[in-house]
């Protein structure tokens, strides 16, 4: 695992009200109640059927190095606001929270809790931006991956991104995200470093402008890396000049070596009918293996359209639309009070709102999948109380929380918990995964799911419902109000 934090302290990378309410909290004698907490998402980005679950690692990074230097103590008692008992409060700041968390590379729906926390109020409470960074950054960026993935049909996808990114932390963890949701590589060389995520690249235009030709600078460039030439042949003229000229140096520099060149890349114009044209040139002069890449602001819909168009490419390298997830950039996770302990016994809470999405779902609760025997296929997943325990060996009736009418009747399925303990008592008692063991787990928990599920436009809405005991606490709240 890599320390991403650098030996930066980001204890005070949080909203200053979870300091306000801590110090409150302390004041009034509320500074140890066991208090539950439920990290989850209301709907998924881009109106697609299914999330991934990223961020875990960098959580679990900040909470091991969380504490408070006495130069964070000197800026809260130059704010005039906060006791002196809150401030050695966090000078002898010692975490002690319980964690549940779902790994990382799950496929994940709304309103299931992907990390669950509890622990002393003032605690439980501190972590929530911190955690709502690093769960909603990266399972937007890998949800969004693994939608162009998907589209690609077999594909190889790039993450070309960095530059477009909102800042260094952005870049280089939404690249270890993309990884996570399916991509091959990126052109983040940080992010190789790091964890190990392939760097990929070859030239820019500016390589091919610094040549008097750009025969030039394709033969240059062959020259310096004969076993990797991928040339970007649409400087200037894609069919006249770019692809002619770099058979002509596939001709002259690589043949008379006996290598072979890996690809070409297109990255402007229209790349469906400029890929079917290079394919014919390319096989015409005996440069069959040679594959043809794509860039150019490309996202899942354009992959999709240029391939239904008959687009002969090979690979994608995409940027923008990934790195930022353009086409929603917000995950939308929320951090919300569920239960508290009173002598030892925990009584759930709720948030009632006018918006029915906002309506939270009370009480400690886990989450079971539920998978048909005979496909291996994910039907349904099911909130639980968390001591609440499902036998697959019997048939098993959940139904719709809100339209309570819809009932479906389970037989022959096998039941997963999906959370998994992180911490006990401030104190973690797991290893994580290497990046590679998340990303294969990716591929089975996507392949996983039905492909009606999966597919871009209007995917078939995915059974999360909440067990018996579960909703009627939460009917029985409602009701109460």
């Amino acid at each position: 695992m890599i320390d991403w934090t650098q030996g930066r302290n980001l204890s005070m990378l949080a909203d200053f009200y979870e300091f306000t309410m801590a110090n409150a909290y302390l004041e009034k004698g509320m500074g140890d109640i066991i208090t539950y907490f439920d990290l989850y998402f209301r709907t998924v980005p881009d109106e697609s059927g299914y999330a991934v679950a990223a961020g875990l690692e960098q959580l679990v990074e900040y909470i091991d190095h969380l504490h408070f230097s006495e130069k964070d103590i000197a800026y809260f008692r130059s704010k005039n606001m906060f006791s002196e008992d809150f401030l050695e409060y966090l000078a002898n700041f010692e975490f002690q929270c319980d964690v549940w968390a779902i790994p990382e590379g799950t496929a994940v729906f709304p309103n299931e809790p992907l990390i669950t926390v509890r622990g002393p109020a003032v605690q439980a409470q501190l972590i929530e931006t911190m955690a709502l960074i690093c769960i909603n950054h990266q399972s937007l960026i890998a949800s969004k991956a693994s939608r162009i993935v998907r589209a690609a049909a077999g594909r190889a996808v790039m993450e070309f991104g960095a530059r477009r990114a909102q800042g260094a932390d952005a870049a280089t963890l939404g690249a270890r995200a993309a990884y996570i949701g399916g991509v091959v590589g990126t052109s983040n060389t940080l992010t190789d470093k790091h964890y190990q995520v392939p760097a990929l690249g070859t030239m820019a235009h500016s390589w091919v402008m610094m040549f008097p030709t750009e025969y030039d600078a394709f033969k240059a460039y062959a020259e310096v890396f004969p076993d990797s030439v991928t040339l970007l042949v649409d400087t200037y003229n894609t069919l006249k000049e770019g692809v002619p000229n770099a058979i002509r140096v596939f001709d002259d520099v690589l043949k008379p070596m006996g290598k072979r060149p890996v690809a070409i890349r297109l990255d402007s114009g229209d790349i469906a009918y400029l890929s079917k044209q290079a394919r014919i040139m390319l096989d015409e002069a005996g440069y069959e293996d040679c594959k043809i890449v794509a860039s150019n602001s490309l996202d899942e819909y354009t992959i999709r359209d240029v391939l239904e168009q008959g687009a002969k490419l090979d690979s994608f390298g995409v940027g923008e639309r990934l790195i930022t997830a353009k086409s929603n950039p917000v995950f939308g996770g929320v951090y919300k009070l569920v239960a508290v302990e009173e002598e030892g016994k925990i009584i759930p809470k709720i948030k009632i709102s006018e918006n029915v999405e906002k309506i939270t779902t009370p009480g400690f609760k886990t989450i079971y999948r539920l998978y048909d025997r005979k496909t291996g296929k994910a039907e349904a997943d099911l909130i639980t109380l968390h001591d609440e325990e499902i036998d697959d060996s019997k048939d098993l009736e959940i139904f719709h929380p809100i339209h309570t009418w819809k009932r479906k009747t389970l037989s022959n399925f096998k039941a997963r918990k999906l959370h998994i303990k992180v911490y006990e008592q401030g104190k973690r008692i797991c290893e994580l995964p290497s990046l590679e063991e998340i990303v294969e787990y990716q591929k089975t928990e996507v392949d996983s799911l039905w492909e009606e599920v999966t597919r871009l436009d209007r995917p078939h809405l995915y059974i999360v419902d909440l067990s018996l005991k579960l909703w009627e606490i939460k009917d029985r709240l409602l009701n109460a109000r």
